[in-house]
C-alpha cells in the first residue's frame, strides 16, 4: 500500500510540473508566460511613446488610398504652427508624386508604411526588406532625403521585422493614441478620444483621408494649444540615441 501512495504522489508531481511547463510556454501577445511571469521578454517592441517631462507631442498621418485632404491637411497643420510625420505607401507614392512633394516643400517628414502593405509578419526577411527598400527609393527619388521611420501596416510586427528595419537604419514607430478616423467617426468623436487619451511623449494616429480628420484635426491642434502642448513631427520626439525601449514600447533616455 505504501508504494501504490508514493506513485500516486510522484505521478501526480510530474503532471503538475508537465501542466506548469506547459502554461509557461503558452505565446502570450508574442510573449511566452515564463517571460511575462518572471518579468522579461525577449520580444522586440517599436516606439510606441516617448518618456518625457516636455509638454510635446508627434501627430502622424498614414496614406495609402486617396490623396484629395493631404492639401488641406497641411495647410491646417501650418495654420497652428503644427508639424506631422506622413507615413507613405509605396503605391500612394506612385499614384501621388506631387503630394508626395508638397508634402516634403512643407517641411512635414516622410517615413515609409511599406511598398504594398501587406501583412509584413507573414513575409520572409527577404521579402520584408525588399518592402522596405522599395518604397524608401520611391520616396527619395522625389524628396532627395533620407527615410529614417517605418510604420508596419495594420500595426503588425515581430521581432524579424523589426531587425530587419533596423539593418536599414530604420526605427520602427506604432502609437498610443489612435484617433479611429478611420472608422468614420465625427470629429467631435476624434477630438474627444484623442484628448482623453494623449499626454506627454504620446504619438498620434490619423490618416490623411478619413471621412473627418480636416474638422477633427482642427479641433485636436486647438484643444492641444489650449492644453499646452507643442505639436511636431515624430523624429523630434523620439530619442535619436542613447535610450532604451521597455516591454511597453515606451521610449527613454538612458
Amino acid at each position: 500500500m505504501l508504494s501504490i501512495v508514493i506513485k500516486s504522489r510522484t505521478l501526480k508531481i510530474f503532471v503538475a510540473v508537465i501542466l506548469v511547463a506547459v502554461l509557461l510556454s503558452i505565446s502570450i501577445d508574442g510573449a511566452t508566460s515564463a517571460e511575462v511571469y518572471f518579468g522579461y521578454s525577449t520580444r522586440k517592441v517599436p516606439i510606441y511613446n516617448v518618456d518625457t517631462q516636455e509638454k510635446q507631442v508627434a501627430i502622424s498621418f498614414d496614406a495609402a488610398w486617396g490623396a484629395d485632404k493631404t492639401l488641406d491637411i497641411i495647410n491646417i497643420l501650418k495654420e497652428f504652427n503644427a508639424s506631422a510625420t506622413f507615413f507613405l505607401v509605396g503605391f500612394w507614392v506612385d499614384d501621388y508624386p506631387d503630394m508626395v512633394k508638397a508634402i516634403d516643400d512643407a517641411g512635414f517628414e516622410i517615413g515609409t508604411h511599406s511598398n504594398t502593405h501587406p501583412d509584413m509578419i507573414k513575409l520572409d526577411k527577404n521579402t520584408m526588406k525588399n518592402e522596405l527598400e522599395t518604397c524608401i527609393s520611391k520616396i527619395k527619388s522625389i524628396t532627395n532625403k533620407d527615410v529614417s521611420l517605418f510604420r508596419a501596416p495594420f500595426g503588425s510586427y515581430n521581432n524579424d521585422l523589426i531587425d530587419v528595419a533596423s539593418g536599414l537604419g530604420l526605427k520602427t514607430i506604432q502609437w498610443d493614441v489612435d484617433s479611429l478616423d478611420w472608422k468614420g467617426i465625427s470629429a467631435n468623436d476624434i477630438c474627444q478620444r484623442i484628448m482623453s487619451r494623449v499626454k506627454n511623449g504620446s504619438i498620434i494616429l490619423m490618416h490623411n483621408n478619413s471621412d473627418f480628420v480636416l474638422d477633427g484635426l482642427r479641433l485636436v491642434l486647438n484643444r492641444l494649444k489650449v492644453a499646452g502642448y507643442k505639436v511636431t513631427g515624430i523624429s523630434d520626439l523620439v530619442y535619436s540615441d542613447n535610450y532604451t525601449i521597455d516591454r511597453n514600447g515606451v521610449q527613454h533616455k538612458n
